[in-house]
């Protein structure tokens, strides 16, 4: 002891620990200042890409007015125009509203209205051709709306001026998008310059940690070894006189075996310390759950059981009642994977001033609690299976979601991306003085794109498609058999038995595409197809669309119970989809005799 009354190793422990938490603390600061500026900065560059894609998006929506307007002009059918009309108002209201937002922010869009001086200053001078964009097409629907079949000659002026400043808009709001991603990048490059910053004052601050805090540190430790041999030579003396204590205590411990060999054998009998460690099993309790008194150590919870969520329960019973005591049920599973019910007990005991541990009594009620278990599980069993199967199905779903959005990312990441990247590339390795290889190079920059458009159009097939939000669920399937006869080399047509054209609600419609997009895939990837027949037909209150095609086909009876959560999940979301529009699905398909999925959907 020193004269203090401390320990040698305790002061050593307790200066350690300040030099530690101090040198940690340093470190802990700088990586969450960093973290916080980073971040920061992040956030604030959160809605970039945002703005740009909108930006861009202006300069479609600019020239779809235009389009639009062309149409109305030269269209004479009262009915045709009319919808004409409706679809140019709300293009209208999309692109007037989107450039608000881009200039004032928006919550909805994601845009953050924090435009620089320069972006303000052109948005000023676009403005001129956006207000007459903007009064010149809503002049023309004003006109339509207040007299459906009033002559086109009516808004040829306003045509014109639509003319006029069509271009005007494009190449301002072209500078705009370039100016937003100018801006974007000098973002990125304060961003690079900062994490550099950062990562030079965390060097520094490991250094200055060395020179001022661990090498102090170490001479430290060496001093206090000097004091610990000789701290040892008394703790041998020490020793020797604990000796001559334990041949004294050794009767009483005698007696103490005699009565604990009893315990062992009459109780399921334990003793633990609070933190769970097993100090001493008795035989019985050891037979049962086959536990060795050579294995030190032990965790009691472990013993009991091998199962974690076993094993958790028991430590946090003991953790909670270590001071006040428990009793109680508990689960535990031998090693042999038999499970066993105990009704345990739990008591505080503290054989020293300075120690304490816990005694474990328990009897086994193994058979009681099975009776038990079987009545709940009885009651409850039709209940488990509903909400069983329901789950099953959320989990494919979330999980074909993702699986769905993985492969865009990594499309887009590792096919247009990297080819993008490319072409940046050779784009600026371009040397106009040197003719011969320019001409080389823009042959093969003229190839890349052509990959990069192919690579736009397969990454982007499975989504949904602009022919079904602009003209219905005949031209989106259309283009689905289409396009799949491209990709794939199937024979995939389309017959319009009736020349059904109408259009259906929009949920309704991305059910019926996700539906015939399910079957058409299944065809191909499972079918070993050839030929695949999607026909269309209707009736005044039904539309039935059918699949065919002439692959190996399968029995349905053998399809495996979704309830297991394998296979079959295919048809399952399909059948989920017509129920959800209220309509009917049925499967038929015989071996060597090919598949047949039906739809039939409700028209009103």
């Amino acid at each position: 002891m020193t004269k203090n009354g401390n320990s040698l190793d305790q002061r050593t422990f307790d200066k350690l620990s300040r030099l530690y938490i101090i040198a940690l603390s340093a470190i802990a600061l700088s990586v969450i200042i960093s973290q916080i500026l980073i971040r920061k900065h992040l956030n604030a560059q959160q809605s970039d890409s945002t703005v740009i894609n909108v930006a861009g998006r202006q300069r479609m929506l600019s020239q779809k007015l235009t389009k639009e307007v062309l149409l109305i002009s030269i269209e004479n059918n009262q009915e045709k125009r009319l919808k004409l009309k409706d679809k140019f108002k709300n293009t209208l209201q999309l692109w007037e509203s989107s450039h608000y937002a881009l200039q004032e922010g928006s919550d909805s869009l994601g845009l953050p209205g924090n435009n620089s001086k320069v972006i303000l200053d052109m948005f000023k001078d676009i403005n001129l051709s956006f207000n007459a964009l903007n009064k010149a097409s809503a002049s023309i629907i004003k006109k339509i709306e207040n007299d459906s079949v009033v002559s086109a000659l009516t808004h040829a002026d306003e045509l014109k001026i639509i003319q006029q400043n069509e271009g005007i808009f494009l190449l301002k709001m072209d500078q705009i998008v370039n100016q937003f991603d100018i801006e974007a990048e000098e973002k990125v490059g304060w961003l690079r310059n900062l994490e550099m910053l950062l990562t030079a004052i965390t060097l520094l601050l490991l250094l200055g940690e060395f020179l001022f805090i661990f090498w102090p540190a170490a001479k430290t430790v060496k001093n206090n070894l000097s004091e610990l041999l000789e701290a040892e030579k008394k703790a041998k003396k020490m020793a020797f006189d604990a000796d001559v204590l334990s041949d004294a205590k050794e009767k009483s411990i005698k007696e103490l075996r005699a009565l604990s060999h009893a315990m062992d054998e009459t109780l399921l009998f334990a003793r633990i310390t609070p933190n769970g460690v097993i100090m001493h099993m008795g035989n019985k309790f050891s037979r049962l759950f086959k536990f060795s008194k050579f294995n030190a150590n032990a965790i009691f919870s472990e013993v009991l059981s091998i199962h974690e969520n076993e094993q958790r329960v028991i430590d946090d019973i003991v953790s909670k009642h270590q001071k006040t005591g428990w009793q109680g049920e508990v689960k535990a599973t031998t090693k042999a994977h038999v499970e066993v019910w105990l009704e345990m007990s739990i008591i505080p005991f503290s054989p020293t001033d300075d120690k304490s541990e816990l005694l474990i009594i328990a009897s086994e009620i193994t058979s009681k609690k099975a009776g038990q278990i079987e009545i709940e599980r009885l009651t409850k069993a039709s209940f488990e299976e509903k909400m069983s199967q329901q789950k099953t199905i959320s989990s494919k779903i979330i999980e074909n979601q993702e699986k769905e959005q993985n492969r865009i990312a990594k499309d887009v990441h590792d096919g247009i991306g990297q080819m993008l990247t490319g072409l940046k590339y050779n784009l600026e390795s371009i040397d106009i003085n040197d003719i011969d290889k320019t001409a080389i190079k823009i042959e093969h920059l003229k190839e890349l794109t052509s990959n990069i458009i192919k690579g736009v159009r397969t990454a982007t097939f499975n989504l949904t498609p602009p022919e079904l939000t602009d003209y219905g669920i005949v031209p989106a399937i259309t283009k689905l058999t289409q396009e799949l006869s491209k990709l794939t080399g199937k024979h995939i047509v389309l017959y319009n038995k009736t020349d059904f054209v109408e259009r259906l609600d929009s949920l309704a419609e991305i059910n019926i595409y996700r539906i015939v997009q399910e079957a058409i895939n299944n065809a191909i990837k499972y079918a070993d197809s050839t030929h695949i027949i999607v026909s269309l037909s209707h009736s005044e209150k039904i539309l039935s669309i059918v699949i065919d095609d002439d692959g190996k086909g399968f029995d349905p009876n053998k399809v495996k119970n979704i309830k297991t959560g394998e296979g079959g999940m295919g048809m399952t979301f399909m059948k989920e989809r017509i129920k959800y529009i209220n309509g009917r699905l049925f499967l038929n398909s015989e071996l060597g005799k090919g598949t047949r999925v039906t739809l039939n959907i409700p028209l009103s």
